[in-house]
């Protein structure tokens, strides 16, 4: 993909981020993200066009509200500039593939449902059921458009055991995980599983080594304790998002570590 196409998909991430502020702030409160427009959500006052240019918009005004004055989080620039960043780089890791439209939107889903989660400790089913069911239409026209229905069934397989695994450790111990997370894992599924099952299996390792690690960071330092919730959605999303684009190198390379045949030639890594 030339860099004018990333781009332009980096660019479309800025509006989409833009969307995802709304949903993130609106779906938690069970408001629609559609009406009333976009306001102030100190002073809620609306905001107008020239002030709602994503990410542009808060550095022009100072992060305020041009009514108000009071701050305006920065939470809404940052999931603008990072969802922009992660659509770019997914453009360049999978180019015009079949099913970077797939990838797009499991991305954007997970990046909304973080920011719920850190936010409210909830992941609502009114931003993990949309997000499924689009992703998996993505990925049935990808199948239909490569006839790579292998794929397809592979992904079925992954949604359904990471909703099974995770429904299992739910019901041992609610405590340690919500439901909302068992939801979650079969999102995950249908999201990497298209990639294959290793790379879901390595998205949620990497999600609980993260957690795992935060929390003990954070005891350690005496600002929580065993007991302290964490968000482990935030967790699980964002070792999903570094299973997309930087799974596959990770598991050749252990492949390539594991076999005791190996003959140390470089590896290529081919895009999917």
């Amino acid at each position: 993909m030339s860099p004018i196409s990333i781009l332009m998909v980096g660019l479309l991430g800025l509006a989409v981020g833009s969307f995802l502020n709304v949903a993130a702030s609106r779906v938690p409160a069970g408001r629609s993200v559609v009406r009333p427009r976009s306001a102030c959500p100190e002073c809620a006052t609306p905001i107008t066009a020239r002030d709602n240019v994503p990410l542009v918009s808060w550095f022009l005004l100072g992060g305020r509200c041009r009514a108000c004055r009071l701050p305006i989080p920065a939470r809404y620039p940052l999931l603008e500039a990072l969802t922009a960043a992660l659509f770019a780089a997914e453009a360049s890791r999978f180019g015009w593939s079949a099913a970077l439209p797939a990838h797009l939107v499991f991305t954007a889903g997970l990046l909304a449902l973080a920011a719920c989660d850190a936010e409210h400790f909830l992941l609502p089913k009114r931003l993990v059921h949309p997000t499924l069911v689009l992703t998996a239409a993505c990925l049935l026209v990808a199948a239909a458009a490569t006839d790579q229905w292998h794929r397809l069934a592979v992904t079925a397989a992954c949604a359904a055991g990471g909703y099974a695994v995770f429904f299992a450790l739910h019901w041992v111990r609610p405590a340690w995980l919500g439901f909302g997370d068992v939801r979650l894992a079969g999102l995950l599924g249908t999201g990497l599983g298209w990639l294959g099952p290793s790379h879901l299996v390595l998205a949620m390792l990497a999600g609980s080594l993260a957690g795992l690690l935060v929390g003990v960071a954070l005891i350690l330092a005496g600002r929580a304790t065993r007991r302290t919730r964490l968000p482990f959605g935030v967790f699980l999303a964002a070792g999903a998002i570094a299973a997309l684009l930087v799974g596959a190198p990770v598991i050749h390379w252990y492949e390539h570590l594991s076999d005791p045949y190996a003959t140390g030639a470089p590896l290529t890594i081919v895009g999917h």
